[in-house]
């Protein structure tokens, strides 16, 4: 698990200078898949791109499970099922719009590649996703 570079800047700023970042107010995130570690920078150059592909908004007061590190997807969470295209999604980054440009807040690398390819709708189990922090 990773936090963005511009997270640990937003971090850094509320805890010591008060400022919240902008995404903080809004009740929904999205989970992103990738196919590559999207690393600290928070690049989407290799954001999931089969046929059928759009990031899953998620609640934020109920999509995690948690009171400390670490903290799990509390439910099954769906994307769209592959129609065309192929892609082996070996990343996940939690982001703050549901398509284009995004603050990359936390990204990880998956458990294992999931190989998609069409009629397959890539899927987390409950517990599946980790973040955990040191």
């Amino acid at each position: 698990m990773s936090l963005s570079n511009a997270t640990e800047a937003d971090i850094l700023d509320v805890l010591l200078r008060g400022l919240d970042p902008s995404y903080r107010a809004g009740a929904t995130q999205y989970l992103a898949m990738f196919t590559a570690d999207p690393s600290e920078t928070g690049s989407i150059a290799d954001e999931a791109d089969y046929t059928g592909y759009a990031r899953v908004a998620l609640t934020k007061s109920s999509a995690w499970t948690g009171t400390a590190s670490p903290f799990t997807n509390a439910a099954l969470i769906q994307f769209g099922a592959c129609t065309a295209g192929t892609n082996a999604l070996t990343h996940f980054a939690v982001v703050d719009t549901a398509s284009g440009a995004v603050n990359m807040m936390i990204s990880g690398a998956l458990s294992a590649t999931l190989n998609v390819s069409a009629g397959i709708q890539p899927q987390m189990a409950p517990g599946a996703i980790s973040i955990a922090s040191d």
